[in-house]
């Protein structure tokens, strides 16, 4: 047990944490020489190689010397904070990643947070320390901010610090020493975090953090040993959340080396392990003695805040696209999504085809989205909404802590932007770069739009960062968007000449040729009224010669919306209709006879909320 060290490793998006993972890796002599690697390699899944971000909890295995390394690699935005509660939950002791430029940021208070509650020595690292603006020793006073406000004790305050470039695979303990490697960063983890505790002879406890899916082995419950020795052939007993307890029995085990796990007989108290063939095992359910059970506390996972209605698509396109389009498949998907997800609530709603998804956040519903739209499902999602309790008989929404880092020129714009989104404004700072970093306090349903907003007043260059801070008092109603939508009002196919004559009217979301039906959204009006119009116009010919010739039709390009900008955009009788290769925006109801006007709308949902 004295030779196992169990850490994660906990950052801000974007920070490092794959790569130093890689260099870690490659390093530690655990690939063969021959072995042809990318770079990123714990980023297993496409959506995270394309966003660049860690979506899944995953873990790996090293060797320096004698001493075996768990590493567990952990998300760093909070939208995926499921994943981050579970991971701390494997280890000994965390690695703290901090920018040296950046600095500390919101989803590193987070993470930090929770490291720090769980009891858990940290190791800071500051990486990127090759940047032209590295500011080390600000950083690490930041660092030191940041644990006194978060209330930690003596001995979590006196961390070793060390200062890393993991693109090339550098640490030191001192900027500018002679390391040309990693192995500072080595011994500071087998000197600082401590071994695993727990009695190999003792009662088994092996609770399980993670689920995974093999085609060969069924569903493979990932966790650690804290008690006894877990061995291949045993009966045991699995202690559900419910209570019961299951006899099953030890089919496979596995431990992990590398990128890859290796089969064993048994693995002692203090490992990680992957146990294979228990089928109907939950997360946070824990394998104990069947004979003298001692089941571990379930998981506590924090609250969604945000709410979704996924539901059928019932459009004029629908079934063309997609595999799976019925409302049983759309059920079905989101069931399995529950098993692996624990930070996700799903709930029925009043229509058997209508699902409410509550989740942590805009990113974390768009990436299930994008995930279930790669897999050839075919559904229709709305606008999200916060998730609103009663406290003490009053009404309480969730309150963000958002920080904005801007150029100068920008801040008057960020500033006004928020304001109307009741944001208040409670720290700025110049680090005298021309950059400033303002944090503002806002209503969740608050951020709800204003990335893309933001990010077209201030030209690309506001970075925001968002994290739950508390429950507040409902505050009343709030800014919507401030413009209509152009709606097709007949179903065809779109001209070029149709869209020419519409471009004074506003932005458009499609091109010629794209085919359109009554009620699907086509651009965004200037005005704040929505505006039926006719997309599939032509011009009519006549053999009748004009004077002049004729004037020749120049298109703007359209603006081809994303699927995170078309969840932003929609306003509460919109709807986005998601499919394998086409994603549109429509309103509920398609029938412009039967539609309401935008300021009925808003009417009614004033009154509603009042």
């Amino acid at each position: 047990m004295a030779s196992i060290r169990n850490i994660a490793i906990i950052a801000h998006v974007d920070h490092g944490k794959t790569t130093l993972v890689d260099a870690m890796l490659r390093q530690s002599g655990i690939f063969r020489e021959n072995s042809v690697l990318v770079d990123r390699v714990m980023d297993s899944n496409d959506l995270e190689r394309e966003r660049g971000i860690t979506i899944l909890a995953k873990n790996t295995a090293l060797f320096y010397h004698d001493t075996k390394i768990n590493i567990v690699d952990t998300p760093g935005h909070s939208d995926f904070g499921g994943e981050v509660e579970r991971a701390l939950k494997m280890v000994d002791g965390v690695l703290l990643l901090v920018d040296a430029s950046e600095g500390p940021l919101p989803q590193t208070r987070y993470v930090l947070q929770k490291a720090l509650q769980a009891k858990l020595p940290p190791i800071i690292v500051l990486n990127k320390i090759d940047r032209q603006d590295a500011r080390c020793a600000e950083v690490l006073d930041e660092i030191y901010d940041l644990f006194i406000d978060l209330e930690a004790t003596v001995e979590q305050l006196d961390f070793p610090v060390l200062y890393t470039n993991a693109k090339i695979g550098v640490a030191h303990n001192k900027i500018g020493d002679s390391s040309t490697n990693l192995q500072p960063l080595f011994e500071a983890i087998v000197k600082s975090i401590p071994p695993p505790t727990g009695d190999p002879a003792g009662a088994l406890q092996a609770q399980v953090m993670n689920l995974t899916y093999s085609d060969f082995l069924g569903r493979i419950a990932i966790g650690r040993v804290f008690n006894g020795t877990l061995r291949r052939g045993a009966d045991v007993g699995i202690s559900k959340i419910d209570g019961k307890l299951v006899p099953m029995r030890i089919t496979k085990l596995f431990t992990f080396r590398g990128l890859e796990r290796d089969e064993v007989e048994e693995v002692p108290c203090g490992d990680l392990v992957a146990v294979a063939g228990v089928e109907g095992i939950q997360i946070g359910e824990t394998i104990t003695d069947v004979e003298n059970p001692a089941p571990m506390t379930p998981l506590t996972i924090d609250e969604p805040t945000l709410a979704m209605l996924f539901t059928v698509n019932n459009g004029p396109l629908c079934g063309r696209e997609g595999q799976w389009v019925t409302s049983r498949d759309l059920r079905d998907r989101l069931a399995k999504e529950l098993l692996t997800n624990v930070s996700l609530r799903i709930s029925d709603s009043d229509t058997t085809d209508v699902f409410r998804v509550l989740a942590r956040g805009e990113l974390q519903l768009a990436i299930l989205i994008e995930t279930m739209r790669r897999e050839g499902y075919e559904l229709m999602v709305g606008k999200p909404e916060i998730v609103v309790k009663e406290m003490n008989g009053k009404k309480m929404e969730p309150l963000e802590r958002l920080v904005v880092d801007c150029p100068e020129a920008f801040v008057g714009v960020v500033m006004e932007a928020l304001g109307r989104r009741r944001g208040e404004l409670e720290k700025m700072i110049n680090h005298g770069s021309g950059w400033v970093r303002m944090e503002f306090t806002v209503p969740s349903r608050g951020l709800i739009g204003l990335r893309g907003q933001l990010l077209a007043d201030t030209r690309g260059t506001a970075q925001l960062h968002a994290l739950f801070e508390r429950w507040t008092e409902y505050g009343g109603e709030m800014a919507t968007r401030p413009t209509g939508a152009l709606v097709a009002d007949r179903a065809g196919v779109s001209t070029a000449f149709a869209i020419w004559n519409l471009q004074e009217r506003g932005e458009m979301f499609i091109g010629p040729g794209m085919e359109v039906y009554e009620g699907m959204i086509v651009g965004e009006n200037s005005r704040d009224s929505d505006m039926d119009v006719n997309v599939t116009k032509e011009k009519k010919q006549t053999n009748m010669r004009a004077s002049s010739a004729d004037e020749a039709i120049r298109l703007i390009p359209h603006r081809q919306l994303s699927l995170e900008q078309t969840i932003e955009f929609i306003a509460d009788d919109e709807m986005v209709e998601i499919t394998p290769k086409t994603i549109r925006l429509r309103k509920k109801v398609l029938d412009h006879s039967k539609r309401p006007r935008r300021w009925q709308q808003i009417k009614a949902a004033n009154e509603m909320n009042d």
